[in-house]
């Protein structure tokens, strides 16, 4: 099993709704069904993709992550899931907000182009990296919009999101819990994964009442 996909499953509660944006073939929501005992649901954009998670018995519709996640209610899921799917899309920022308006809780993960296999790349070779998290050269790769650990950091800030947790991967090695704001951790890690939700809004304070004049009879 995956790294990434042990660390999902573990946060993730059991029968709990989940929407996966960007399944794939649909490794991991099988796998969320089959040992979380989830109500899962994904969306993928490739017909390959959709055909290999019916054939798995899996329930997934042909979707665009960019344009069609406006169609689901809000509050429809416990957790949306965004699996490696972040920085291929068109419109991140607002794919991310459309996460945490349909589900409770948004699970997110991806490269990290901060790590310092990357920036050694570039300087030492002056070339786009290939790493194990990038492996695929600038002209075959699907990604469009990479972000380093500091970048997604601003954009959680922006859109007033909570990081309930983070996760570092790097290595192959099992995941381990981060605080994410020290820049020690954009250096060293590879991969990331965050557990957002929505920042609770202040309540507006409840004017005391108003007392009524003393009259004189």
């Amino acid at each position: 099993m995956r790294e990434d996909f042990k660390e999902i499953l573990r946060l993730v509660r059991p029968g709990a709704r989940v929407l996966d944006v960007g399944c794939g073939t649909g490794d991991l929501l099988a796998l969320l069904e089959a040992e979380k005992r989830v109500d899962g649901r994904g969306v993928e954009i490739s017909v390959d993709g959709v055909s290999a998670c019916l054939a798995k018995g899996l329930t997934v519709i042909q979707g665009d992550a960019d344009s069609d996640l406006k169609d689901f209610p809000d509050q429809a899921f416990d957790y949306a899931i965004l699996s490696q799917t972040l920085q291929a899309l068109r419109a991140p920022k607002d794919v991310l907000g459309e996460l945490i308006r349909l589900a409770d809780r948004a699970i997110v993960s991806f490269p990290n182009f901060g790590h310092w296999r990357v920036r050694l790349n570039l300087i030492t070779r002056g070339r786009m990296p290939e790493t194990k998290a990038l492996p695929d050269p600038w002209y075959a790769t699907a990604n469009i919009h990479l972000c380093t650990l500091v970048d997604f950091l601003d954009l959680c800030q922006e859109l007033g999101l909570r990081i309930e947790a983070a996760a570092a991967l790097s290595g192959g090695k099992p995941a381990r819990a981060i605080e994410p704001t020290g820049l020690l951790e954009n250096w060293r890690t590879e991969q990331l994964i965050f557990m957002l939700s929505r920042k609770p809004t202040a309540q507006a304070a409840v004017p005391p009442p108003v007392e009524e004049p003393f009259a004189l009879n």
